[in-house]
């Protein structure tokens, strides 16, 4: 089941099957990550154990990311790892 930001509630959990990896950086450094998997791309902050989210595109991913910042964060620059 989706909603209409595209967030998966059947799991939060993806398996990666290619190793893209894309960090996000802040001018304070790494804030976060998002993992292509299977079924998305998975969004972790820097300290999280597991996925916040599986997101349909990597543009909802990042827009989902930058959200778990704080208030008033500037978008945080995306870097392919």
């Amino acid at each position: 089941m989706s909603d209409t930001t595209g967030f998966s509630e059947a799991s939060a959990q993806g398996t990666a099957t290619k190793t893209q990896v894309w960090v996000a950086f802040s001018p304070a450094g790494a804030v976060g990550s998002i993992h292509h998997l299977d079924n998305g791309y998975g969004v972790r902050m820097l300290n999280d154990s597991d996925y916040r989210g599986i997101y349909p595109t990597l543009d909802v991913a990042q827009s989902a990311l930058h959200a778990n910042m704080l208030p008033g964060s500037d978008r945080p620059e995306f870097k392919e790892h």
